[in-house]
Protein backbone atom coordinates (compact mmCIF):
# COMPACT_ATOMS: atom_id res chain seq x y z
CA UNK A 1 0.00 0.00 0.00
CA UNK A 2 1.42 3.12 -0.99
CA UNK A 3 -0.01 6.37 0.22
CA UNK A 4 -0.15 10.31 -1.57
CA UNK A 5 0.27 12.63 1.01
CA UNK A 6 -0.69 16.17 -0.37
CA UNK A 7 0.60 19.02 1.41
CA UNK A 8 3.49 16.72 3.09
CA UNK A 9 5.84 19.56 3.64
CA UNK A 10 4.18 21.29 5.57
CA UNK A 11 3.77 20.88 9.75
CA UNK A 12 0.86 18.51 10.19
CA UNK A 13 1.96 16.98 6.73
CA UNK A 14 5.18 16.25 7.28
CA UNK A 15 4.86 14.87 10.76
CA UNK A 16 2.37 12.58 9.21
CA UNK A 17 4.68 11.23 6.52
CA UNK A 18 7.32 10.50 9.37
CA UNK A 19 4.50 8.82 11.30
CA UNK A 20 3.36 6.58 8.52
CA UNK A 21 7.05 5.34 7.29
CA UNK A 22 7.75 4.41 10.72
CA UNK A 23 5.40 1.96 10.65
CA UNK A 24 6.54 0.53 7.46
CA UNK A 25 3.86 2.53 4.80
CA UNK A 26 5.32 3.35 1.64
CA UNK A 27 4.36 7.54 1.09
CA UNK A 28 4.68 9.83 -1.42
CA UNK A 29 4.37 13.27 -0.81
CA UNK A 30 2.91 16.28 -3.49
CA UNK A 31 3.75 19.90 -2.29
CA UNK A 32 3.67 23.04 -4.17
CA UNK A 33 6.29 24.41 -1.75
CA UNK A 34 4.53 27.83 -1.05
CA UNK A 35 4.54 26.96 2.46
CA UNK A 36 6.21 24.13 3.24
CA UNK A 37 9.74 22.71 3.46
CA UNK A 38 11.85 20.50 1.68
CA UNK A 39 14.00 19.28 4.59
CA UNK A 40 10.95 18.41 6.66
CA UNK A 41 10.52 15.43 4.09
CA UNK A 42 12.72 12.95 5.15
CA UNK A 43 13.61 9.76 2.89
CA UNK A 44 10.46 9.70 0.51
CA UNK A 45 9.64 10.50 -2.99
CA UNK A 46 8.35 13.87 -3.02
CA UNK A 47 7.20 15.96 -6.43
CA UNK A 48 7.05 19.64 -6.26
CA UNK A 49 3.51 21.09 -8.24
CA UNK A 50 -0.16 22.21 -7.37
CA UNK A 51 -3.14 20.02 -7.17
CA UNK A 52 -4.64 21.97 -9.90
CA UNK A 53 -1.71 20.81 -12.10
CA UNK A 54 -2.93 17.26 -13.52
CA UNK A 55 -0.18 16.31 -15.29
CA UNK A 56 2.02 15.93 -12.17
CA UNK A 57 -0.92 14.23 -10.52
CA UNK A 58 -1.55 11.63 -13.15
CA UNK A 59 2.53 11.26 -13.09
CA UNK A 60 2.18 10.27 -9.31
CA UNK A 61 -0.94 8.05 -9.47
CA UNK A 62 0.69 6.15 -13.16
CA UNK A 63 4.38 6.00 -11.01
CA UNK A 64 3.80 4.40 -8.05
CA UNK A 65 0.82 2.34 -6.87
CA UNK A 66 -1.72 4.50 -4.75
CA UNK A 67 -4.03 3.29 -2.60
CA UNK A 68 -5.24 6.15 -0.58
CA UNK A 69 -4.35 9.61 -0.14
CA UNK A 70 -4.53 12.17 2.56
CA UNK A 71 -5.16 15.72 2.07
CA UNK A 72 -3.26 18.20 3.96
CA UNK A 73 -3.08 20.86 1.00
CA UNK A 74 -4.64 23.77 1.77
CA UNK A 75 -4.28 27.76 2.48
CA UNK A 76 -5.39 27.87 6.39
CA UNK A 77 -4.52 31.58 7.69
CA UNK A 78 -7.85 32.73 9.16
CA UNK A 79 -7.40 36.43 8.57
CA UNK A 80 -5.81 36.11 5.21
CA UNK A 81 -8.81 33.96 3.89
CA UNK A 82 -11.51 37.22 5.39
CA UNK A 83 -8.76 39.49 3.17
CA UNK A 84 -8.81 37.36 -0.19
CA UNK A 85 -11.41 34.76 -0.15
CA UNK A 86 -11.88 34.13 -3.87
CA UNK A 87 -7.78 33.22 -3.90
CA UNK A 88 -9.13 30.62 -1.38
CA UNK A 89 -11.76 29.03 -2.98
CA UNK A 90 -9.57 29.13 -6.10
CA UNK A 91 -6.52 27.00 -3.77
CA UNK A 92 -8.64 24.57 -1.29
CA UNK A 93 -11.72 23.82 -3.13
CA UNK A 94 -10.80 23.89 -7.12
CA UNK A 95 -7.10 22.75 -6.23
CA UNK A 96 -9.09 19.58 -4.05
CA UNK A 97 -12.02 19.24 -7.16
CA UNK A 98 -9.08 18.35 -9.43
CA UNK A 99 -7.61 15.64 -6.91
CA UNK A 100 -10.92 14.40 -6.43
CA UNK A 101 -11.31 13.96 -10.48
CA UNK A 102 -7.42 12.25 -10.72
CA UNK A 103 -7.82 9.68 -8.02
CA UNK A 104 -11.63 9.01 -9.62
CA UNK A 105 -9.55 8.63 -12.64
CA UNK A 106 -6.99 6.19 -11.73
CA UNK A 107 -9.55 4.02 -9.36
CA UNK A 108 -8.21 5.64 -6.07
CA UNK A 109 -11.29 5.85 -3.88
CA UNK A 110 -10.05 6.20 0.20
CA UNK A 111 -9.01 9.43 1.42
CA UNK A 112 -8.36 11.16 4.66
CA UNK A 113 -9.13 14.47 4.37
CA UNK A 114 -7.51 17.25 6.92
CA UNK A 115 -10.53 19.36 8.01
CA UNK A 116 -10.69 22.25 10.91
CA UNK A 117 -13.00 23.07 14.26
CA UNK A 118 -13.36 26.21 11.82
CA UNK A 119 -16.14 24.59 10.47
CA UNK A 120 -18.50 25.17 13.44
CA UNK A 121 -17.97 28.18 13.78
CA UNK A 122 -18.94 29.98 17.16
CA UNK A 123 -19.86 26.82 18.92
CA UNK A 124 -23.33 26.51 20.77
CA UNK A 125 -22.32 24.58 23.48
CA UNK A 126 -18.90 23.10 24.81
CA UNK A 127 -17.46 20.35 24.31
CA UNK A 128 -17.88 20.78 20.64
CA UNK A 129 -19.39 17.46 19.09
CA UNK A 130 -19.46 15.92 15.25
CA UNK A 131 -23.61 16.44 15.38
CA UNK A 132 -23.22 20.32 16.34
CA UNK A 133 -24.31 22.97 13.79
CA UNK A 134 -21.64 24.20 11.58
CA UNK A 135 -21.64 27.85 10.51
CA UNK A 136 -18.50 28.98 9.93
CA UNK A 137 -17.22 32.37 10.62
CA UNK A 138 -14.74 32.47 7.78
CA UNK A 139 -13.70 31.64 4.60
CA UNK A 140 -11.25 28.95 5.30
CA UNK A 141 -13.73 27.50 7.35
CA UNK A 142 -16.32 27.90 4.63
CA UNK A 143 -13.53 26.09 1.98
CA UNK A 144 -12.99 23.38 4.22
CA UNK A 145 -16.34 22.51 4.99
CA UNK A 146 -17.36 22.83 1.18
CA UNK A 147 -15.19 19.95 0.69
CA UNK A 148 -16.76 17.67 3.31
CA UNK A 149 -20.05 18.12 1.67
CA UNK A 150 -18.17 17.44 -1.90
CA UNK A 151 -16.93 14.42 -0.31
CA UNK A 152 -20.45 13.44 1.06
CA UNK A 153 -22.02 13.56 -2.58
CA UNK A 154 -18.70 11.69 -3.95
CA UNK A 155 -19.37 9.37 -1.96
CA UNK A 156 -22.80 8.61 -2.75
CA UNK A 157 -22.50 9.06 -6.47
CA UNK A 158 -18.55 7.05 -7.41
CA UNK A 159 -18.35 5.66 -4.02
CA UNK A 160 -15.27 7.38 -2.94
CA UNK A 161 -14.66 6.59 0.50
CA UNK A 162 -13.49 9.50 3.07
CA UNK A 163 -12.53 10.41 6.87
CA UNK A 164 -12.84 14.49 7.71
CA UNK A 165 -10.90 14.67 10.89
CA UNK A 166 -12.05 18.00 12.34
CA UNK A 167 -8.89 19.33 14.35
CA UNK A 168 -8.07 21.92 17.18
CA UNK A 169 -4.91 23.45 17.50
CA UNK A 170 -1.93 21.75 16.37
CA UNK A 171 0.88 22.00 18.22
CA UNK A 172 4.36 20.21 19.79
CA UNK A 173 7.25 18.84 16.96
CA UNK A 174 8.52 15.61 16.50
CA UNK A 175 9.89 14.40 20.15
CA UNK A 176 13.15 13.24 18.46
CA UNK A 177 13.63 16.98 17.21
CA UNK A 178 14.27 15.90 14.13
CA UNK A 179 11.21 18.11 12.32
CA UNK A 180 8.66 20.94 14.01
CA UNK A 181 6.55 23.77 13.43
CA UNK A 182 8.10 26.39 10.61
CA UNK A 183 5.65 28.87 9.28
CA UNK A 184 5.78 32.56 8.10
CA UNK A 185 4.42 34.49 9.03
CA UNK A 186 4.12 32.45 12.25
CA UNK A 187 0.15 32.96 13.57
CA UNK A 188 0.08 30.68 16.42
CA UNK A 189 0.35 30.74 19.87
CA UNK A 190 3.05 28.63 21.47
CA UNK A 191 5.89 29.04 18.69
CA UNK A 192 5.07 33.17 19.01
CA UNK A 193 5.43 32.72 22.87
CA UNK A 194 8.67 30.72 22.32
CA UNK A 195 9.80 33.08 19.15
CA UNK A 196 9.58 35.77 22.37
CA UNK A 197 12.11 33.05 24.76
CA UNK A 198 14.51 33.61 21.78
CA UNK A 199 14.62 37.41 21.99
CA UNK A 200 13.06 36.97 18.62
CA UNK A 201 9.96 38.89 19.78
CA UNK A 202 9.80 41.93 21.71
CA UNK A 203 6.86 40.67 23.92
CA UNK A 204 3.72 38.56 23.30
CA UNK A 205 0.50 40.34 22.75
CA UNK A 206 -2.86 39.01 24.85
CA UNK A 207 -5.70 39.61 22.19
CA UNK A 208 -8.53 40.31 24.82
CA UNK A 209 -8.96 39.99 28.93
CA UNK A 210 -12.10 40.27 29.41
CA UNK A 211 -13.67 36.77 28.13
CA UNK A 212 -15.76 34.70 29.92
CA UNK A 213 -12.77 32.56 31.00
CA UNK A 214 -11.70 31.89 34.18
CA UNK A 215 -8.84 34.33 33.54
CA UNK A 216 -10.27 36.66 31.24
CA UNK A 217 -8.42 35.44 27.90
CA UNK A 218 -9.03 32.93 25.30
CA UNK A 219 -9.37 29.32 25.77
CA UNK A 220 -8.55 26.25 22.92
CA UNK A 221 -7.83 22.81 22.83
CA UNK A 222 -4.14 22.29 22.08
CA UNK A 223 -3.58 18.37 20.38
CA UNK A 224 0.25 17.52 20.09
CA UNK A 225 1.07 16.99 16.23
CA UNK A 226 1.91 13.60 16.61
CA UNK A 227 -1.62 12.80 18.05
CA UNK A 228 -2.98 14.43 15.07
CA UNK A 229 -0.51 12.08 12.84
CA UNK A 230 -1.87 8.92 14.63
CA UNK A 231 -5.28 10.08 14.36
CA UNK A 232 -4.49 9.84 10.24
CA UNK A 233 -2.84 6.47 10.29
CA UNK A 234 -6.17 4.87 12.48
CA UNK A 235 -8.04 6.64 9.99
CA UNK A 236 -6.68 4.44 6.94
CA UNK A 237 -6.81 1.48 8.74
CA UNK A 238 -10.40 2.41 9.79
CA UNK A 239 -11.22 2.56 5.52
CA UNK A 240 -9.38 -0.54 4.79
CA UNK A 241 -11.10 -2.11 7.28
CA UNK A 242 -14.51 -1.22 7.06
CA UNK A 243 -14.77 0.87 3.73
CA UNK A 244 -17.01 3.23 5.64
CA UNK A 245 -17.10 7.18 5.75
CA UNK A 246 -17.02 9.36 8.61
CA UNK A 247 -16.36 12.80 10.57
CA UNK A 248 -14.10 13.14 13.45
CA UNK A 249 -13.32 15.95 15.95
CA UNK A 250 -9.48 15.62 17.38
CA UNK A 251 -8.93 17.43 20.39
CA UNK A 252 -7.28 17.14 23.86
CA UNK A 253 -11.05 17.44 25.46
CA UNK A 254 -9.16 20.02 27.90
CA UNK A 255 -8.94 23.62 27.17
CA UNK A 256 -6.25 26.11 28.33
CA UNK A 257 -6.18 29.81 28.22
CA UNK A 258 -3.73 31.73 26.56
CA UNK A 259 -2.38 33.04 29.71
CA UNK A 260 -1.80 29.33 31.14
CA UNK A 261 -0.27 28.77 27.62
CA UNK A 262 2.29 31.40 28.50
CA UNK A 263 2.99 30.43 31.80
CA UNK A 264 3.46 26.64 30.35
CA UNK A 265 6.28 28.85 28.62
CA UNK A 266 8.01 30.73 31.26
CA UNK A 267 8.03 27.31 32.98
CA UNK A 268 9.77 25.25 30.29
CA UNK A 269 12.04 28.08 29.38
CA UNK A 270 12.62 28.96 32.48
CA UNK A 271 12.65 32.46 30.38
CA UNK A 272 10.67 35.50 31.35
CA UNK A 273 8.48 36.46 28.66
CA UNK A 274 6.83 39.37 28.61
CA UNK A 275 3.04 39.48 27.79
CA UNK A 276 1.09 42.81 27.24
CA UNK A 277 -2.54 42.78 27.16
CA UNK A 278 -3.82 43.99 23.55
CA UNK A 279 -7.65 44.34 22.52
CA UNK A 280 -9.27 41.50 21.21
CA UNK A 281 -9.30 40.32 17.89
CA UNK A 282 -12.24 39.94 15.41
CA UNK A 283 -13.87 36.66 15.35
CA UNK A 284 -12.44 34.62 18.39
CA UNK A 285 -14.56 32.65 20.10
CA UNK A 286 -14.18 32.69 23.95
CA UNK A 287 -13.79 29.05 24.15
CA UNK A 288 -13.33 26.09 21.74
CA UNK A 289 -12.89 22.62 23.19
CA UNK A 290 -13.75 19.29 21.42
CA UNK A 291 -15.58 16.11 22.31
CA UNK A 292 -13.15 13.19 20.64
CA UNK A 293 -15.24 10.58 22.22
CA UNK A 294 -16.16 9.40 18.43
CA UNK A 295 -12.74 9.20 17.40
CA UNK A 296 -11.57 7.48 20.38
CA UNK A 297 -14.26 4.94 20.09
CA UNK A 298 -14.68 4.49 16.61
CA UNK A 299 -11.06 5.11 15.40
CA UNK A 300 -9.71 3.52 18.49
CA UNK A 301 -7.61 6.61 19.37
CA UNK A 302 -6.43 7.97 22.34
CA UNK A 303 -3.89 11.43 22.41
CA UNK A 304 -0.60 9.97 24.31
CA UNK A 305 0.57 13.54 25.00
CA UNK A 306 -1.83 15.54 26.67
CA UNK A 307 0.03 17.54 28.95
CA UNK A 308 0.67 21.54 28.14
CA UNK A 309 4.09 21.46 29.18
CA UNK A 310 4.97 18.22 27.40
CA UNK A 311 3.75 19.71 23.84
CA UNK A 312 5.92 23.18 24.64
CA UNK A 313 8.87 20.80 25.66
CA UNK A 314 8.63 19.68 22.65
CA UNK A 315 8.25 22.94 20.49
CA UNK A 316 11.09 24.55 22.21
CA UNK A 317 13.59 21.30 21.87
CA UNK A 318 13.02 21.91 18.52
CA UNK A 319 12.69 26.07 18.38
CA UNK A 320 16.06 26.02 20.33
CA UNK A 321 18.18 23.75 17.76
CA UNK A 322 16.29 25.42 14.94
CA UNK A 323 15.54 29.23 15.82
CA UNK A 324 15.22 30.06 12.14
CA UNK A 325 13.39 26.99 11.51
CA UNK A 326 14.13 25.01 8.19
CA UNK A 327 16.24 27.90 6.86
CA UNK A 328 19.79 26.56 8.06
CA UNK A 329 18.97 23.37 6.24
CA UNK A 330 17.01 24.75 2.60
Amino acid sequence: MTVLVTGGAGYIGSHTVLYLKERGIDVVVIDNMKKGHRPAVLDVPMYTGDLADGSTLDEIFQKHDIDSVIHFAADSLVGESVEDPLRYYENNVNGTLQLFKKMLEHSVKKIVFSSTAAVYGEPKSIPIRESDPTFPANPYGETKLAIEKMLKWADQAYGLKSVCLRYFNAAGADPKGRIGEDHQPETHLIPIVLQAALGQRDHVAIYGEDYPTEDGSCVRDYIHVIDLAQAHYLALKKLDQTNESGIYNLGNGQGFSVKQVIEACRRVTDKDIKAIASPRRAGDPAVLIASSQKAEEELGWKPQYTSLDTIVEHAWQWHQNHPNGYNDKE
